[in-house]
């Protein structure tokens, strides 16, 4: 089992987060680059590896990443979900401090849809009283 990868989806928004992990030395690709050349932002990238670092296992694994949908912060929440479910796969004794910290419920929040007669989702046009 050690030897293994091990397969784990997330998602968030509407994204997506395909995450492959693998015994190594701590690399992560995502969609073919490194993780903050895709992410971009140092805040989006500490968010994806969240769960590494609450159950100190950071630079013990290789991840490979194949994200699609939403943006980028979706993606890196689907990233984080994706990571949290497949630390807890590869041991089971990491699930506790994960679900203490609600790595492993996804988050069900969507974007409201726009509605008709309306500017936005709850913005409307402005009011002329005559």
């Amino acid at each position: 089992m050690a030897q293994e990868k091990i397969h784990a989806t997330g998602r968030r928004k509407n994204a997506t987060a395909s995450l492959w992990l693998a015994p190594g030395n701590g690399k992560w690709i995502v969609n073919g680059k490194e993780l903050l050349a895709y992410l971009t932002r140092e805040s989006l990238m500490s968010h994806a590896t969240e769960p590494l670092k609450i159950t100190n296992m950071g630079g013990r694994f290789d991840v490979i990443v194949a994200a699609s949908g939403g943006g980028l912060s979706g993606q890196a929440g689907a990233i984080r979900h994706a990571l949290a479910r497949a630390l807890s796969s590869f041991n089971p004794d990491l699930r506790k401090p994960l679900k203490i910290a609600g790595m492993l419920t996804r988050d069900p929040r969507m974007v409201e849809r726009k509605k008709y007669g309306q500017v936005k989702a709850r913005k409307r046009f402005q009011f002329s009283k005559r």
